[in-house]
């Protein structure tokens, strides 16, 4: 398996776990017309994360991971936006660290492209 790949897997199975290990920051991040189903949700992005990284792991997982991952990060978009928008309520990360993950977002599709070719 190349390092891509694998670090592809690894970041998105850890991810999806901290769904579950720290729920409380996930929830505090949704969107608020999303917050009234906050946990439900949070649990399910980190299902969706967990299941695009072991996909990653099988040959024939990978283009279905592609796409899945892809669109994962495109439905957390708008939390990212969201901490950007109010930064008072995420005090102990400096406002430049919440506009970086923005631009991140696009860094980490590039790394679902890559560690996903054939």
């Amino acid at each position: 398996m190349s390092p891509k790949r694998l670090s592809l897997a690894l970041f998105w199975l850890a991810a999806g776990t901290m769904h579950f290990v720290a729920p409380r920051f996930y929830d505090a991040i949704m969107p608020g017309p999303l917050r009234p189903w906050a946990r439900p949700i949070t649990y399910a992005s980190g299902v969706a994360e967990v299941a695009g990284g072991a996909a990653v792991l099988h040959p024939r997982g990978r283009a279905f991971a592609r796409w899945w991952l892809l669109a994962t990060l495109a439905a957390v978009y708008p939390a990212n936006v969201q901490m950007c928008l109010n930064p008072e309520r995420y005090r102990r990360f400096p406002r430049w660290a919440l506009w970086a993950r923005l631009p991140l977002q696009f860094v980490a599709a590039w790394h679902v492209w890559k560690g996903t070719e054939a």
